[in-house]
């Protein structure tokens, strides 16, 4: 990796919020979700992101001044010591070990390290060239999180099932949980952009958009519904068909039902995983013909004449 100084564009002097301001800027410039198919924006915003995470610490920021550890944290070494910040010192040998004679006998590295190395302990831990060359901790940066949004039917949202999502290069079949309401947001883990060597992957997170039912509406665990009615049907009450999210049922209208009255259908609604399913709740609406009848406009005149009734009288203290 590059200087985290030029590739954050600040001083070497530079504080903590200026390093921090300089990131959060460039990062939100950079980042994959405002630059789809832009390979080089996605490599340059891993970079501003490891240069932040080296100098946001102060002692790894440090390390790095004195030359001890390079731009992605891995150990300096120069011959006789380490990295920039390494002077040739009297009686240095190529080869020589920190600490050990012809360094001045006092251990200088070891005190600066604390053994970290191995070199000198008690019983000769291993030196760095007997370790593997992995990137350190600090180097396997986890991968950034992707966003990604998948619109969902109405009946699969509410009954659970699976989902095809496309992920850039890739198809996948998710699992959307039954009762799941739109803008819930699922994590697919490890399905993120990769991490750097050794890093593992970032997830994938899916905000559901559920496409409006004509019919149904869902609120938690339970089912709404309005279900138009006869008058016939509301007068004197019938057995009448009515959807669900599982298929169709029958139901009793029970005689003399208003517009407005709701009628629960238990277990009709949403099996959500441990809990009890909810209910259907079914709203009836008494619906006249769409053309006027004379003969039914004339039965209900004189019935009305006989059987005077204020519907609103409720309101009549408002």
């Amino acid at each position: 990796m590059q200087d985290p100084y030029r590739v954050l564009n600040v001083s070497r002097r530079a504080g903590p919020a200026a390093i921090k301001a300089a990131y959060r800027e460039l990062a939100k410039r950079l980042h994959p979700d405002r630059n789809p198919g832009d390979p080089g924006a996605e490599q340059r915003f891993k970079q501003v992101t490891r240069a932040y995470e080296l100098l946001r610490d102060p002692a790894k920021r440090a390390q790095f001044d004195r030359g001890m550890i390079d731009a992605d944290g891995k150990p300096q070494f120069g011959g006789f010591g380490f990295g920039r910040g390494a002077a040739t010192r009297p009686g240095a040998q190529a080869g020589a070990r920190p600490g050990a004679p012809g360094m001045g006998g006092d251990g200088l590295f070891e005190k600066i390290f604390g053994g970290a190395f191995g070199w000198g302990a008690p019983g000769g831990g291993p030196s760095v060239d007997d370790r593997r060359g992995d990137a350190p901790e600090s180097a396997r940066a986890r991968g950034l999180d992707r966003r990604h949004r998948v619109e969902v039917d109405f009946l699969l949202a509410a009954r659970g099932g699976r989902q095809r999502l496309e992920l850039g290069d890739r198809v996948l079949e998710i699992d959307i949980p039954p009762g799941t309401e739109d803008g819930r947001v699922l994590r697919l883990k490890a399905q993120g952009a990769k991490g750097s060597p050794g890093g593992p992957p970032g997830d994938a997170l899916v905000t559901i958009t559920v496409r409006p039912h004509r019919h149904f509406s869902l609120h938690g665990k339970d089912v709404h519904l309005e279900l138009p009615i006869s008058l016939p049907e509301a007068i004197q009450g019938a057995k009448i068909t009515v959807p669900t999210i599982d298929g169709p049922v029958r139901i009793s209208v029970p005689p003399g039902s208003n517009s407005g009255r709701s009628l629960r259908l238990k277990g009709r609604g949403v099996a959500a995983p441990g809990a009890l399913r909810g209910d259907q709740y079914v709203r009836l609406v008494v619906v006249l013909p769409e053309r006027p009848d004379a003969e039914l406009a004339e039965y209900l005149r004189r019935w009305a004449e006989k059987h005077p009734y204020d519907p609103r009288a409720d309101l009549e203290d408002l």
